[in-house]
């Protein structure tokens, strides 16, 4: 598989998908809450009709890759390349009719990400990247992602999608976070990622993220000049506790405070 190959066939994943959530988009949709503990996580039709389109043209391009995504679990994961798909992630924005979400599409080989899209159809909008460089493609045109430069957190502008999905001992860290920088703003999942790849705003910190909900937007934030780890600076490849930021200064200093 070409390298050329290869970013067709992300732009063809993304294509099919995107045409089977478009028609579910702000329409009389039914939702299913398949959390277990009590809170809402919901799905639906949209979720798994996308995630079933993808898997298929994979297995149908791909046989020997395997495939990890979030409504249909694991097939082949110890495969040398694994595909790791998010349909919706936002699907609390999606079911409100807000636009904040996306569809994830990664390609690991041996654990790594090598190439991450992350598509808005609504929007028609790509974000991509290698971990080498990173493009937006989109209404406002095809051009390189590039962050910000920020050298201190009181000038940094931070997202996340809600506080009130941590716990409380990581929702204080936040906090300590929050006051410190010059303006917060809450909703972005997937959205804000890329954003901060475009050089908009400065740190996304996160926590409970699932590998899907990460690994295609590192090759995009990192293909951007940004950095992605963990609040204890490990590799973020297994999701948890998640701290990106466009300026290695403003990671270190909102590191700090989240440690502190």
């Amino acid at each position: 598989m070409t390298a050329i190959d290869f970013v067709a066939f992300v732009d063809e994943l993304a294509a099919i998908s995107g045409e089977t959530i478009r028609p579910f988009f702000r329409s009389a949709l039914g939702v299913e809450n398949k959390s277990r503990s009590g809170g809402f996580d919901p799905v639906t039709a949209a979720d798994r009709a996308a995630e079933a389109t993808m898997r298929t043209l994979i297995k149908r391009t791909f046989p020997e890759h395997g495939v990890v995504g979030e409504e249909f679990g694991p097939e082949r994961p110890d495969a040398e390349y694994v595909w790791v798909l998010d349909p919706i992630d936002g699907t609390k924005s999606f079911i409100c009719g807000m636009p904040a979400w996306g569809t994830l599409i990664a390609l690991t080989r041996r654990g790594e990400p090598i190439y991450g899209m992350m598509h808005q159809p609504f929007t028609r909008e790509h974000f991509s990247g290698d971990g080498r460089g990173a493009r937006y493609r989109g209404p406002a045109g095809d051009r390189a992602l590039r962050v910000r430069p920020c050298a201190a957190l009181q000038d940094a502008v931070l997202c996340t999608t809600s506080p009130l999905l941590m716990a409380e001992a990581d929702r204080q860290c936040f906090g300590r976070v929050e006051q410190a920088v010059r303006l917060s703003r809450y909703g972005g999942d997937c959205y804000a990622y890329c954003v901060l790849a475009a050089g908009h705003v400065d740190l996304v910190i996160e926590t409970e993220l699932k590998p899907y909900d990460v690994l295609p937007l590192i090759p995009i934030i990192e293909g951007a000049g940004g950095v992605v780890t963990t609040w204890d600076n490990g590799k973020p490849y297994g999701g948890g506790r998640i701290i990106a930021a466009g300026d290695k200064r403003v990671h270190a200093q909102a590191m700090e405070l989240l440690n502190g």
